[in-house]
C-alpha cells in the first residue's frame, strides 16, 4: 500500500473517461461514476461533521460509517464486488433505535438547524438521500448490483435525522420546527 498513490496526476482522465477497479474505461458521466462521486461526497460531508465537538459515541459511530462508505465506494468502483451485508444495515437500524428512544415524539416537521452540529447532520442526511437516488439509478441500468448499498444509504439518512435531533438535545438547543402559515 505504500506506493499505491505515488502518482496523483496521471492525465488518463483528460479525455472524459476514467477507469473502474476492474480496468474497464467508462465516461465520467456514467451512472456508476455519478453514484461513486455522491457516496464520496457523503463521506466527505461526514468527515466535516466529525470536526465538530461531538459526543464520543457519535464520533465513533460516524467513523465506522465513513469506513463503510469507503467500502461502498469500492463496490461501486468494481462491478460485481460486494462488501456491505445485512449486518451493516442492521448496525444503522440499531443506532436509529438507540438514539431515537431518548427523543420526544415529533408533532411537527423539523427544519435543518438548531446547533451547527445538527445542521451538519442535516447536510449529511440530504447528501445521503442524493447518493441513494444515484445508486438506485445505477441499479435500474445495470443488473446484478447488491441492494445492501441502497438499504444502507436509506437507513443512514434516517440516522442522520435522528442524530441531528439528538445533538440538539445534548447541546441544549431546540429543534427548529416548521411553522404553518
Amino acid at each position: 500500500m505504500s506506493n499505491r498513490l505515488s502518482i496523483i496526476t496521471t492525465r488518463t482522465g483528460d479525455d472524459g473517461y476514467t477507469s473502474l477497479g476492474d480496468g474497464q474505461r467508462v465516461s465520467k458521466s456514467h451512472e456508476r461514476i455519478q453514484a461513486l462521486g455522491d457516496v464520496d461526497e457523503l463521506n466527505s460531508q461526514i468527515g466535516l461533521w466529525r470536526c465538530e465537538d461531538l459526543p464520543t459515541d457519535i464520533t465513533e459511530c460516524l467513523a465506522r460509517i465513513q469506513h463503510d462508505l469507503f467500502d461502498m465506494g469500492a463496490e461501486l468502483a468494481v462491478p460485481g464486488y460486494e462488501v456491505l451485508t445485512t449486518e451493516h444495515v442492521l448496525f444503522l437500524e440499531q443506532k436509529i433505535q438507540h438514539y431515537n428512544a431518548e427523543l420526544p415524539p415529533l408533532k411537527e416537521f423539523i427544519l435543518p438547524g438548531g446547533s451547527k452540529a445538527a445542521a451538519l447532520a442535516h447536510m449529511a442526511r440530504t447528501v445521503a438521500r442524493r447518493a441513494e437516488r444515484s445508486v438506485i439509478t445505477l441499479n435500474q441500468t445495470e443488473a446484478g448490483l447488491s441492494l445492501h448499498s441502497t438499504h444502507y444509504l436509506n437507513r443512514l439518512s434516517d440516522l442522520c435525522f435522528v442524530l441531528a435531533r439528538q445533538l440538539n438535545k445534548v447541546l441544549g438547543q431546540t429543534d427548529v420546527l416548521w411553522q404553518r402559515d
